[in-house]
């Protein structure tokens, strides 16, 4: 996926999840944060960043911040990405095969899943993560508790006993990884939600991606430690 109209600044401070101050040519502006994430580990003063300059004169907000640098690393942290990018990817004839059907935000249950298709005569239905947090080369899911996450994994343990095949996507936001992990410090029961759903074959994929100031795309399979 590719964005439009990138400008690079400094970060600031983020006074609240949505909203950061960043520097952009010698100016303080207030910038959109398209992640409701802690993101404590990147959003530090001084760090630089790279945002997307909107055309609708009407926004209350001019730019929208999609990329964090940590140190040598390029991380996006566009909430929304993650689910394009996976789009992108499948119907590029990535993963699956002789696709039939593709719809992206689907109602299975109590939940509202990023993905169900059909392939090669199955009925599948996907969720889609989007990994931000990394430390020491381990990359980690989530950066606060996720309720909605928990929920999620086990209404595709649910599709699995109803026939459906069910797979959770992790797109790490970055390159450079070891591998993948849930975040069992932070949120122990997603973790467990998460290794319950793989042994009652719910798929677990993650992939990283290659980052540019103004695009993502699926790179590699990370290995996966449960």
């Amino acid at each position: 996926m590719k964005y439009n109209n990138i400008v690079e600044g400094t970060f600031i401070s983020r006074p609240n999840r949505f909203i950061a101050e960043v520097e952009i040519g010698g100016k303080i502006c207030i910038c959109h944060v398209k992640n409701t994430g802690r993101c404590r580990e990147l959003l530090i003063p001084g760090v630089t960043v790279f945002l997307e300059q909107s055309d609708n004169p009407s926004r209350s907000t001019k730019y929208d911040l999609i990329a964090v640098k940590k140190g040598e690393m390029l991380i996006n942290v566009d909430s929304q990405a993650p689910n394009k990018v996976i789009y992108e990817w499948i119907r590029a004839g990535n993963y699956f095969k002789n696709i039939t059907l593709f719809k992206p935000e689907t109602r299975y249950g109590d939940s509202r899943f990023d993905l169900y298709l059909e392939a090669d005569g199955e009925r599948i239905f996907a969720e889609v993560k989007g990994v931000t947090l990394e430390e020491e080369g381990v990359v980690m899911f989530p950066d606060a508790p996720t309720e909605r996450g928990v929920k999620h994994v086990g209404e595709l343990i649910k599709a699995v006993k109803d026939g459906y095949r069910a797979y959770v996507f992790f797109v790490i936001q970055m390159e450079k990884c070891e591998y993948f992990t849930p975040n069992r410090k932070t949120h122990p029961q997603f973790a467990d939600a998460l290794k319950a759903a793989k042994e009652q074959d719910v798929r677990v994929i993650a992939l990283n991606c290659h980052v540019t100031p103004d695009g993502l795309e699926v790179k590699d399979f990370v290995p996966i430690m449960l």
